[in-house]
């Protein structure tokens, strides 16, 4: 599928009425009449900010119409959920909205491109929808990123959060770890080592420069095990793990050995292929 018609943005899928008749378009509907967009990606609303929206509509109404589409006798919210919860809250009855025409992947599309450009969504939410572009419509990285008008690479990194263990997402989603903490945490092999850190990390409110000097500290090595490596070797593996966002190992013994890269997922071995071959 093209995506060269859904590249152009919200604004060319949601025009504007015409000067002539700037409020033709707009109708009143039943706040019972709208159902929730399946394809919203954020699933948290602050509580305490609704309850602010809710106050000024109820001074002021809904003074911007949400969108929709006709879903046989219903109404099938296209964008403006946030608004439509906050009506509800307010006591309204009806809300002012747009009708228009859209198909499945448009209205993912402009939910996406809405929460993204309001910065109302959480990293997990965001990576969530680039997902659902990908399983459900069969979408590239780079077909997702031309359709909310982003990089390539930015949509890989968005990806990377959803190998993270489910409550390490709940953290990310909490923002108790940041995206900062959550690529260091990416690069930590071991998920039992990678979900004290982010403990850690939480309990004692560590930067992310903290969290790298952590996962960078060498480990004690019992008698009898592997030789520790050289701190040149060391550094060197910490310098490529940067570079690639990923636990990379390195061996060498007299000129010879091996350079090791891990990835949890093909949208991973993707993305680190794209950056070995611009090197």
């Amino acid at each position: 599928m093209s995506t060269q018609r859904l590249g152009r943005g919200l604004r060319a899928l949601i025009p504007e009425p015409e000067p002539e008749r700037p409020r033709a378009e707009v109708q009143y509907i039943e706040v019972g009449l709208i159902e929730p967009n399946p394809y919203q990606p954020r699933q948290q609303f602050d509580q305490e900010k609704l309850e602010e929206l809710a106050q000024s509509i109820a001074e002021l109404g809904l003074l911007e119409p949400v969108l929709v589409r006709r879903t046989g006798e219903t109404y099938q919210l296209v964008a403006g959920e946030r608004r439509v919860r906050a009506a509800r809250m307010a006591g309204l009855t009806e809300v002012p909205a747009l009708v228009r025409e859209f198909g499945d992947l448009e209205m993912m599309q402009v939910a996406l491109i809405e929460n993204l450009q309001r910065e109302d969504l959480n990293p997990i939410e965001e990576a969530e929808g680039y997902q659902r572009l990908i399983d459900e419509f069969g979408f590239t990285q780079s077909e997702a990123a031309e359709a909310v008008g982003k990089k390539r690479s930015s949509i890989a990194n968005a990806l990377r959060l959803l190998n993270l263990d489910e409550e390490e997402k709940e953290l990310v989603r909490r923002g108790l770890l940041s995206v900062g903490h959550a690529k260091v945490l990416l690069g930590v092999a071991n998920k039992k080592k990678r979900a004290e850190l982010a403990k850690k990390v939480v309990a004692e409110d560590l930067s992310v420069r903290q969290l790298e000097e952590l996962v960078r500290r060498p480990q004690r090595v019992p008698r009898g095990t592997t030789r520790l490596k050289s701190p040149e070797l060391v550094q060197l593996e910490e310098d490529l793990q940067r570079r690639f966002g990923t636990k990379v190992t390195v061996s060498y013994r007299k000129g010879a050995g091996k350079i090791s890269i891990e990835y949890y997922s093909d949208e991973e071995l993707e993305r680190l292929l794209d950056l070995i071959s611009k090197i």
